[in-house]
């Protein structure tokens, strides 16, 4: 191989892993600032404090609906999913949205938990007296982008973004050690500077770790 060859050769390479290495960068610069903020919020989740803000609600059940889930309890087995009675009634009663949602069934209640990024809410409601009881706990938004992180009650959707924005960075991460070693003839810092990045880390999970 010729020089040209070897010099387009190696320009084609590098124009390529400069290519996938922006897309992937710009793919992952607002995933990237959000999972390094909130891993330091995280790790310094005693000294950050956050006063959980709760509302309660009680209210009263109609007949109608309280035949209809005392008749459901009977064959929905321990759990099963909302009744639209039920998510009807909340909706109207409360503005809360129970689509989705599974209800855990026993002799004399029903119950509905809704746990959801920064936060917590549940409902109750007894199927003899027809007495409701729902909370709603919000731990504000430093917790609601710390269960961003954690992909904690996100759903399917975050759960999926979690997964491409690690593929994501995987390609930036592969591309930048390419093109660092179509670099380190000239800049003789490269691998140094590589190798304390891989055993930094390695020498404080072994001395400090336990």
């Amino acid at each position: 191989m010729t020089k040209l060859q070897d010099h387009r050769r190696r320009s084609f390479w590098l124009k390529t892993l400069h290519e996938w290495h922006w897309v992937s960068s710009a793919l992952c610069l607002l995933g990237m600032l959000l999972f390094a903020v909130t891993g330091i919020t995280l790790n310094h989740a005693g000294q950050i404090e956050s006063k959980p803000r709760v509302v309660r609600a009680q209210a009263q059940a109609p007949q109608a609906l309280q035949q209809v889930l005392s008749e459901r309890a009977q064959s929905a087995g321990k759990r099963s999913a909302v009744p639209p009675e039920l998510a009807q009634w909340a909706h109207v009663q409360w503005g809360v949205s129970l689509a989705g949602r599974e209800a855990e069934w026993a002799d004399d209640e029903v119950y509905v938990s809704l746990p959801r990024p920064g936060g917590d809410a549940w409902l109750r409601l007894g199927l003899q007296d027809g007495e409701a009881e729902y909370e709603n706990t919000d731990r504000g938004w430093i917790a609601y982008l710390n269960d961003l992180h954690k992909g904690r009650n996100t759903g399917a959707a975050w759960n999926w973004f979690i997964d491409l924005f690690a593929v994501a960075c995987l390609v930036f991460s592969f591309t930048g050690l390419f093109i660092l070693k179509m670099h380190a003839g000239n800049r003789p810092w490269t691998w140094p500077m590589v190798g304390l990045g891989l055993v930094l880390p390695a020498l404080l999970a072994l001395l400090f770790i336990h």
